[in-house]
C-alpha cells in the first residue's frame, strides 16, 4: 500500500494529528475547529506521494471532502449546505474512481437490492431524527445527500463483488463509516436528541477520518 518512506511519515503524521483532534472532540474543547482542517491536508500530499500515477478524480474527492471540512465549521444552514455540497461532489468523484473497476455483466442486480433498502432504512431513520422545525429545503438537501452518500457505497460494493480483492474490501469498509459519520452528523447537528451519538463530534470525526483512510488506501491497493 505505502511503498515510500515519505509517504509512511507522512500517514504518520496523519494518524498524529487525526488523533490530537478526535482527542480534541473527545473533550469537547474548542480548539477542535482550529486542528480540523489539517488531518485531511496531510491525507492529500500523502495520496500525492504515493500514487503513481496520481488518479486526478480521486485527488479532487479528497480536496472537496477537505473543503467540506471547512465549511462545517461555522454554524448555520447555509455553511451546512455548502458543506455538504462539497462532500457530494466528492461522493461523485468517489463514484467515477470505482466506476471503471465494476464489472456490471456479471453482477446481478438483485444482489445490491438488499444494501439498498438497509441503506434507505438508515435514511430514513436519521431523517426522522431531524428537527421538525427545520427548513423543507434543508430537509429535501440532506435527504437527497445521504442518498448521493449510499449510492456512493453501492458503487463501492459493486467493485468488491467484481473484483472481490482487498483493496476493494478495504475502500468498501471506508465507504460504509464515511455514511455512518454523515448519519451522525445529522444527529448531532440538527435532532433533538444528540446524545444518541456518544461523545457526538468524537464518534463523527473518528469514523470519517478511518473512512477516508480507509478508502484511499484502498485505492493505493488496486493501482
Amino acid at each position: 500500500m505505502i511503498t515510500t518512506v515519505l509517504g509512511r511519515v507522512l500517514f504518520l503524521i496523519y494518524v498524529i494529528v487525526g488523533n490530537t483532534h478526535i482527542t480534541q472532540c473527545y473533550r469537547d474543547l474548542d480548539s477542535r475547529k482550529k486542528t480540523k482542517p489539517f488531518p485531511v491536508l496531510v491525507l492529500i500530499l500523502m495520496y500525492f506521494v504515493e500514487a503513481h500515477p496520481v488518479q486526478w478524480v480521486l485527488l479532487v474527492a479528497l480536496v472537496a471532502s477537505w473543503l467540506g471540512d471547512i465549511l462545517l465549521i461555522p454554524k448555520g444552514n447555509r455553511w451546512f449546505c455548502a458543506g455538504g455540497i462539497s462532500f457530494a461532489i466528492a461522493h461523485v468523484c468517489f463514484m467515477l474512481i470505482y466506476l471503471p473497476n465494476i464489472a456490471f455483466e456479471p453482477v446481478k442486480l438483485s444482489i445490491f437490492a438488499f444494501p439498498a433498502v438497509i441503506y434507505l432504512i438508515f435514511t430514513v431513520l436519521t431523517m426522522l431524527e431531524v428537527k421538525p422545525d427545520t427548513p423543507k429545503v434543508m430537509r429535501y438537501a440532506m435527504a437527497f445527500y445521504l442518498i448521493t452518500n449510499s449510492t456512493m457505497n453501492l458503487f463501492a460494493l459493486a467493485q468488491l463483488v467484481a473484483l472481490k480483492n482487498f483493496g476493494a474490501a478495504l475502500a468498501y469498509l471506508g465507504a460504509v463509516l464515511f455514511f455512518i459519520s454523515d448519519c451522525c452528523l445529522y444527529l448531532v447537528r440538527y435532532s433533538e436528541r444528540p446524545e444518541m451519538v456518544y461523545k457526538k463530534h468524537y464518534t463523527v470525526m473518528c469514523t470519517y477520518l478511518t473512512a477516508l483512510a480507509f478508502i484511499i488506501m484502498g485505492m493505493l491497493e488496486l493501482q
